[in-house]
């Protein structure tokens, strides 16, 4: 057997592969595993070449995958846009537009947030007004902090051609003065999609903003991640910055289908040539994705029941599938076809309703298709029902839980406003998935819903239904909480199954790429609650150190 490039030793390291989940040492080779044991099991690979790393007691454990984040939205933020986090007030928000609006010429959008549903009675009946007031003369786009609703001022309205005469918007809201019909400024869902194209991003900028993506996904531990909505923009940044050679993580992109946000339906025969076209050597682009309801604040998540009618909606007239932006008859039809095509569907589905007919769907294509090996996803998964937990298991799914949302944060007073406080305490039934032998993966939905891509947060979150913040205390939905032992698997070998990696990462293993994050401290030997605080040492991609903390880092 030939020697080792390295061999990492001194420390403990976590397999996550039984019946030997413990190691001693590792071996690598040309960024790949070689041997993975007691000490003794790697002495004989060590050669006159071979670099030792020894780890001081330090603990390794493999790489992270992130199964739902958007990369590219993210980065953008932290790079170009407006954004004054997920506390800060109104006044906060719109001293920040007119700050952006005196440095910007008025050819520049002016883009960014958020906002949320707590600030409408501020925002007054008509909150274009409100934007109006700081310019007219630019084009204000402010997002909300879900980023499925917009606040937009008059100029935006009128450049995406919207205004008093624009009819109703298939599976979208246009918000209208009482008084006088006209757009207030607030789009909710696919109304939202013209004024979304007026956004745009110079390949220059989306070039900066996958090298700061993947540096930022490195520092946290990150080995792969899911980019869960892509349109051939985004497919063409990944691909050319993988042949660049800036794309250190493996990457699997969801090829739009459907989405709120971008228009119209891609066809099946261009999602084919779009991942004919993209797929690289770290682009696996054989996923897609569908949109099948929105966010409960907007009113537009789908649930069998209705929102409270305290919160302002007209509970008689409820119809539970009246939000699904996708009919169930046209819903199985597509799952059907891309599930023929060979893709891994990804679908949006936040009320009970919504997630309920994209397991009808993957019923369907099961009896139509017959057995399959491709592992369907219902997105968020946040407010399953009973009678569906077991489907996820039958049906060979996946329930992806995403974003933080299962730990009090500011978004939860919202949710017990307009569904009550005993349905949101069944928000994120992680240990009902569990229990039902259902596959979770974890996402954060970074931007949208969430600060941050920390996932040492949403793993403290998962082991105590707290969170690591104290501005937002006591506990959400605390019987799900879930052990260490049951919680690492979610965020790596089953992140990379996900991906159709399982042969290839998400477990230290020989023949797998050495994809690991060494820590501090062993992490069965921290606080559930001090787990928010971990950061990794080092990260280590096919071999390669792509993240190393410093004093300066």
């Amino acid at each position: 057997m030939p020697h080792a490039d390295e061999i990492w030793t001194g420390g403990t390291i976590l397999t996550m592969e039984p019946p030997n989940p413990w190691a001693e040492a590792m071996a690598v080779t040309g960024g790949k595993i070689t041997a993975v044991g007691r000490e003794s099991d790697v002495a004989n690979l060590v050669g006159p070449g071979t670099r030792i790393h020894q780890l001081h007691g330090r603990f390794v454990m493999p790489g992270l995958v992130e199964s739902h984040t958007h990369a590219l939205w993210g980065a953008c933020r932290t790079l170009f846009d407006i954004y004054v986090g997920f506390d800060a007030s109104l006044s906060d928000l719109l001293n920040a537009v007119r700050k952006r609006c005196q440095e910007n010429n008025p050819t520049q959008v002016v883009f960014g947030g958020p906002w949320r549903p707590s600030m409408r009675c501020e925002m007054g009946t008509n909150p274009r007004a409100l934007l109006d007031a700081i310019s007219t003369e630019h084009t204000i786009v402010l997002h909300d902090a879900s980023q499925h609703l917009l606040w937009c001022n008059s100029l935006a309205l009128q450049r995406a051609g919207i205004g008093p005469d624009t009819a109703h918007i298939p599976g979208g809201i246009i918000e209208r003065d009482s008084a006088t019909g006209a757009p207030n400024g607030i789009l909710a869902e696919t109304a939202t999609a013209a004024v979304r194209a007026l956004v745009q991003r110079s390949p220059a900028q989306l070039g900066r903003a996958v090298r700061e993506a993947v540096r930022y996904f490195a520092s946290f531990g990150f080995t792969g991640f899911k980019e869960p909505m892509a349109f051939e923009e985004d497919l063409s940044t990944y691909q050319t910055a993988d042949q660049k050679g800036d794309l250190t993580i493996h990457l699997a992109a969801h090829v739009v289908h459907s989405s709120p946000l971008g228009g119209d339906l891609v066809p099946y025969e261009e999602m084919d040539r779009l991942r004919r076209t993209y797929a690289s050597d770290n682009v696996r682009l054989d996923f897609a994705k569908l949109f099948l309801d929105g966010v409960a604040p907007g009113f537009t998540a789908s649930f069998i029941d209705p929102y409270l009618a305290e919160s302002g909606y007209d509970v008689a007239s409820h119809d539970p599938d009246a939000t699904l932006l996708i009919s169930p008859t046209e819903l199985n039809d597509m799952l059907i076809q891309l599930d023929q095509r060979g893709f891994t569907v990804k679908m949006h589905a936040v009320g009970d309703n919504a997630i309920r007919k994209g397991l009808d769907a993957i019923a369907a294509a099961r009896t139509v298709n017959g057995p399959s090996d491709l592992r369907h996803e219902i997105a968020h998964s946040s407010f399953v029902s009973d009678a569906d937990l077991t489907r996820f298991k039958s049906l060979n799914a996946v329930a992806e839980v995403s974003p933080k949302l299962w730990y009090p944060n500011p978004g939860t007073a919202v949710q017990k406003a307009l569904l009550g406080t005993d349905r949101v305490e069944k928000n994120h039934r992680i240990a009902d998935f569990l229990a039902a032998n259902a596959e979770v993966i974890y996402g954060s939905d970074w931007p949208a819903s969430a600060p941050d891509a920390n996932p040492w947060t949403g793993l403290s979150g998962m082991l105590t239904r707290r969170s690591s913040d104290s501005s937002f205390p006591g506990t959400l939905a605390l019987d799900q909480a879930i052990s260490l032992v049951d919680a690492l698997p979610i965020f790596t070998i089953n992140g990379a199954r996900s991906m159709r990696m399982e042969h290839e990462t998400g477990s230290l293993k020989a023949g797998k790429w050495a994809d690991f994050v060494v820590l501090r401290e062993n992490l069965f030997s921290v606080e559930p609650m001090d787990i928010a605080k971990i950061r990794p040492q080092k990260t280590c991609w096919k071999g390669r150190t792509v993240f190393e903390h410093s004093e300066r880092t």
